[in-house]
């Protein structure tokens, strides 16, 4: 296997640093470890503000900027193939050297002023200090502490990190453009992070605090409509006529699928109640006149359940709900439609979420988001190929494709046009969790590459009153869509 050397602080590195090299000792690659002396700790000031926030919102364990232990020094004789610096200090040398910049700078301690202030952070992989062979746009999913939205960004910088060496070591990295140098890095980084937190962190996190007692901590809906003709993917506008589909506010409906059987509609949902913080999948029939009916159960397991895409396919019906809290994606079979479902197999073990099916090129794919053992679920995008239904089911090459909040997870069953092309629903996260939907092309995607456009935002203009979508489905007539409400306790 090629030879990597990787540079770590010497004193106090963090625990992020740590889990890359363990992740890339693992590959089966040659791994020297070297030490930066110049590298500084963090501010004391920080680590305290840190890990007060995790004791109040009681986590345990060890966060991914926690300090570690020191990364034991490995060396070698001969040159190196790659070196990979994880300090942003590390010396100028003949051998190609990938640094990770965190919105520009070689710090990773700008991350924490970045997120204090509430932005969201940009981490590039820079080849030999000039050119970007790699980016991540993490998703921050809890905005108001800091803490926790560290741990989403070096969550991805991990991914990141494993997935540039990769893709260098199989010469297939992508030059994507010259960098100039980073800033020097003016001033000191405790008074930045405290400046920040005081005015930025604190009060987002108090206004959350009081959001939290006075509301339900989410609370989605589900709308739906019969249309004739073009509907929100062909205009990418909601527009009117939607309905609300009722709750009785002790738990919401979400991720909305439609399926026809027998010449009716069947509306399958998240069902989850507030009680119980675990979600099953229900099934709303409609009748002859397009009326809901009551929902009801159809499928419960220990774990969360969710967005549930139902389809036929060699003469069955399937369904395959996200059940990342399992650890695995199981597929089901419908022994009584709508009512019975069994599982039929494990398609992909990991924390594997909104995987979504498409038919092309003679083969099956799932698109799908990765959590990669931290951080968030939506800003990952993984893909599978696979010849059957049951499998098995291979990982692409490029695998992650995507680490970008704003295009990776899916938001609804594929769409096809009238002139053949292919669609896909992608949750945008740039607001938040559930903040927006945009359509993204699938233009062009085989075993070797995989190309998507930029995703075109879905118009929240028109009669549906939660303009905060993150799915978008059709079957028919029936559309459906779902949107976040604030709902008092």
């Amino acid at each position: 296997m090629p030879s990597i050397d990787i540079i770590v602080p010497k004193a106090a590195p963090r625990l992020w640093q740590e889990i890359v090299v363990q992740r890339l000792q693992a590959d089966g690659y040659d791994i020297a470890v070297s030490h930066d002396a110049g590298s500084a700790a963090w501010p004391a000031i920080v680590n305290i503000a840190l890990a007060l926030e995790r004791r109040i919102f009681r986590k345990r364990g060890r966060a991914l900027v926690s300090p570690a232990s020191e990364i034991p020094a490995k060396v070698r004789r001969e040159s190196p193939t790659l070196r990979l610096d994880l300090t942003g200090n590390a010396a100028p040398s003949p051998v190609s050297t990938i640094a990770l910049r965190f919105d520009g700078s070689p710090l990773d301690i700008a991350v924490a002023t970045a997120v204090a202030c509430g932005t969201l952070p940009v981490i590039e992989a820079v080849l030999d200090g000039k050119t970007v062979v790699g980016r991540a746009l993490p998703m921050v999913d809890r905005r108001e502490s800091v803490a926790l939205g560290l741990e989403d960004v070096f969550a991805r910088a991990i991914t990141l990190a494993v997935a540039v060496v990769r893709a260098f070591v199989e010469n297939r990295s992508i030059m994507q453009e010259l960098r100039p140098e980073p800033p020097l890095i003016a001033g000191d980084p405790a008074k930045g992070f405290v400046s920040a937190y005081l005015t930025g962190a604190l009060p987002r996190l108090g206004n959350e605090a009081m959001r939290r007692v006075r509301f339900r901590h989410a609370h989605w809906r589900v709308g739906y409509r019969f249309v004739d003709g073009a509907g929100v993917a062909a205009t990418c506008e909601l527009g009117n006529g939607w309905s609300v589909l009722p709750d009785k506010g002790d738990h919401f409906y979400a991720d909305p699928f439609v399926f026809q059987w027998q010449d009716r509609h069947f509306l399958f949902v998240e069902d989850y109640p507030h009680a119980t913080r675990k979600a099953v999948i229900s099934v709303v029939p409609f009748d002859v006149d397009g009326k809901p009916q009551a929902p009801r159960c159809i499928l419960e397991e220990p774990y969360h359940l969710s967005y549930p895409q139902v389809f036929e396919r060699d003469g069955a019906i399937w369904m395959l709900p996200e059940a990342s809290a399992s650890g695995k994606l199981t597929l089901y079979r419908a022994v009584d439609f709508p009512d019975h479902w069994v599982p039929e197999a494990v398609l992909i073990d990991g924390e594997i979420s909104d995987a979504t099916l498409l038919e092309h090129g003679g083969r099956l794919w799932l698109f799908a988001t990765n959590r990669d053992g931290y951080g968030s679920t939506s800003d990952t995008l993984v893909i599978f190929h696979a010849e059957r239904l049951v499998g098995p089911w291979r990982p692409h090459p490029l695998n992650p494709v995507l680490i970008d909040r704003r295009m990776t997870r899916p938001g609804g069953a594929f769409i096809r046009d009238r002139s053949n092309r292919i669609f896909l629903p992608m949750q945008d996260g740039t607001l938040g969790y559930g903040g927006g939907l945009g359509l993204c092309e699938l233009l062009e995607l085989d075993e070797q590459t995989v190309r998507l456009s930029a995703p075109r935002p879905i118009d929240a203009v028109g009669d549906w009153p939660y303009p905060k979508i993150h799915t978008l489905n059709r079957s028919g007539r029936l559309e459906v869509i779902d949107g976040i409400e604030a709902v008092r306790k």
